[in-house]
C-alpha cells in the first residue's frame, strides 16, 4: 500500500521517546509506517512520517487526528495531512492577520491612543473566544477611536511586527508557485502596506472611516467577520482554479473557525482553546513558518 497520509510533528525539541510513542500510536490506529525524515533549523525540529492508512477518506483521517489529539506528546504537535494536499502542484494559503500574520491586535494598538487599551483588549479576548458576536464587538471597539487624529494610523503601522517566520512562509509559498492571501477583521489602512510588501495575491480587511483628518469611530461597509472569511477563501480559491482540498487556512480566533473548517487543512496558530479543539492541527510555538512543513512546501 502506498503512502496516502503524512504525520508532520514539530516542536522546540523533538524527544526520541515521544516520537516512539507517536509511532506506536499511529500504527496502533491502523497506519502503516512507510518512511520517516527529520529536519530543523535550530529554532524547532520537524519529524515527518509517511503513512499508508486503510481509510484515507475524511472519516479515516478525522479518526486518526482524534486519536493523536487524545494522546498528546509533551511539547510536540502533530498534523495529519492528506498526501494529496502536500503533493499538489498549486496550493492556496489563507491566513488571519492579527495575532497570526502579525504579533499584535491592531485595534488594541489604536485604542491605546484613546486611553482605552485594556478595555478594548478585554472585549477582543472575549470575541476571539467566541463569547461575543464579532461584528457587534468590532463596532463597539472602533467607537472608542472616535475623534483620534488620522495620523495615529501611521503611528500604529510603525508598531506592527510580523510574526516570526511570516515573511519566510509567504516567500516560500510564492517561490513554489502557490497562492497566498490574508483576510482580516482588522483594517485596510494598516494591512495594505504589509500586503504589498509581502507580495500577497489577495487581501481584504475592514475600512476605518476618516473624515476631516480624524477617525469617526465607524467602519465603512460590511464587517469582515467569520462568514466573510470563509466566503473569501472559497471565492479566491475558485478564481485560481484550486480545489478546497488543496487549501490551507491559518488563524487563532473564533472568527476564523468557518475558514479553518472549509479549508483542506485548518491550522490553529497559538490559538484560543475553543479553536485548538476543533482545528485539524495546531502550532503552539511562535514560528509561523511551521505551516510550510505541514503543507509540504
Amino acid at each position: 500500500m502506498t503512502s496516502n497520509v503524512t504525520a508532520v510533528s514539530y516542536g522546540l525539541k523533538l524527544i526520541p521517546a515521544e516520537l516512539e510513542q507517536l509511532r506506536s500510536l499511529l500504527t496502533g490506529n491502523g497506519a502503516a509506517l512507510q518512511a520517516e525524515t527529520q529536519a530543523g533549523d535550530g529554532r524547532y525540529g520537524v519529524h515527518t512520517a509517511d503513512l499508508a492508512l486503510p481509510d484515507a477518506a475524511a472519516a479515516g483521517i478525522a479518526a486518526l487526528r482524534h486519536a493523536v489529539a487524545q494522546h498528546p506528546q509533551d511539547g510536540i504537535d502533530t498534523a495529519i495531512v492528506p498526501t494529496g494536499l502536500r503533493t499538489a502542484t498549486r496550493k492556496f494559503l489563507i491566513m488571519d492577520v492579527d495575532s497570526t500574520l502579525i504579533q499584535q491586535e491592531v485595534i488594541e494598538l489604536l485604542a491605546a491612543y484613546a486611553g482605552k487599551r485594556e478595555e478594548v483588549a478585554a472585549v477582543t479576548e472575549a470575541a476571539m473566544r467566541g463569547e461575543l458576536d464579532f461584528a457587534q464587538s468590532l463596532h463597539a471597539r472602533v467607537a472608542v477611536l472616535a475623534g483620534l487624529p488620522a495620523d495615529v494610523v501611521d503611528s500604529v503601522r510603525a508598531e506592527v511586527r510580523l510574526s516570526e517566520g511570516a515573511a519566510e512562509l509567504v516567500a516560500a509559498f510564492k517561490a513554489a508557485g502557490h497562492v497566498v492571501a490574508v483576510v482580516s477583521g482588522g483594517f485596510n489602512q494598516i494591512l495594505k502596506p504589509i500586503a504589498e510588501n509581502l507580495g500577497l495575491d489577495y487581501w481584504i480587511a475592514n475600512e476605518l472611516e476618516i473624515v476631516d483628518g480624524a477617525l469617526t469611530g465607524k467602519v465603512l461597509g460590511a464587517v469582515i467577520d467569520r462568514a466573510a472569511k470563509e466566503k473569501y477563501l472559497r471565492e479566491w480559491a475558485a478564481a485560481e482554479g484550486i480545489p478546497l482540498e488543496h487549501t490551507i487556512a491559518v488563524g487563532d480566533g473564533a472568527n476564523d473557525l468557518d475558514m479553518l473548517s472549509a479549508a483542506g487543512i485548518g491550522v490553529a496558530f497559538n490559538a484560543k482553546p475553543a479553536v485548538r479543539a476543533v482545528a485539524d492541527s495546531a502550532i503552539n510555538m511562535p514560528y509561523l513558518d511551521a505551516v510550510r512543513h505541514i503543507a509540504g512546501v
